[in-house]
């Protein structure tokens, strides 16, 4: 019923409240990671809103990329409705993985951004800390938020159910 409905409901297309608790989960750990980040001290605040604005663009952006690929794997835009183990390791997958790679081409190739002294960064890797916890802690909470909110909405609107 669930997947048919959501096939069905243009606005009730998962990426909606996965994008909009995503932008605010990002946001808000976006500011909370300034101090980890060398150089972003000496910017004036609205400098430091923008920029963390645009990171949590990109954040949005690698959440649903990670989302589409869960969904071609689960055959389905709905997974979200009913998460299996695959679908939901091939969106954490992703994530990790894109978040890794731009972190090292951020970082290391085209030094859009270096990390703070006091920033832990796993050896190896050269990634900081703050980026992989991002990743493993808020998109797993919006996509809970959205399945919260979709299938709320479904249950609310007696014509979603039809």
């Amino acid at each position: 019923m669930f997947l048919q409905t959501l096939s069905s409901k243009p606005l009730l297309a998962p990426e909606l409240p996965l994008a909009f608790f995503g932008f605010l989960l990002h946001f808000v750990w976006e500011m909370w990671v300034v101090p980890f980040y060398a150089a972003i001290g000496q910017a004036g605040h609205w400098d430091v809103i923008w920029l963390c604005t645009q990171a949590t663009f990109g954040d949005v952006i690698i959440m649903l990329f990670a989302f589409w690929g869960a969904a071609l794997v689960a055959g389905t835009r709905a997974w979200v409705l009913a998460p299996r183990l695959l679908p939901f390791s091939v969106y954490l997958g992703i994530g990790l993985a894109v978040t890794v790679v731009f972190e090292h081409l951020a970082t290391a190739m085209l030094d859009r951004w270096a990390y703070a002294e006091t920033a832990p960064v796993l050896p190896g890797l050269g990634t900081g800390l703050a980026p992989l916890l991002q990743w493993l802690l808020l998109p797993p909470l919006a996509l809970s938020l959205a399945r919260r909110q979709l299938i709320g909405a479904i249950h609310m609107n007696p014509s979603n159910r039809e």
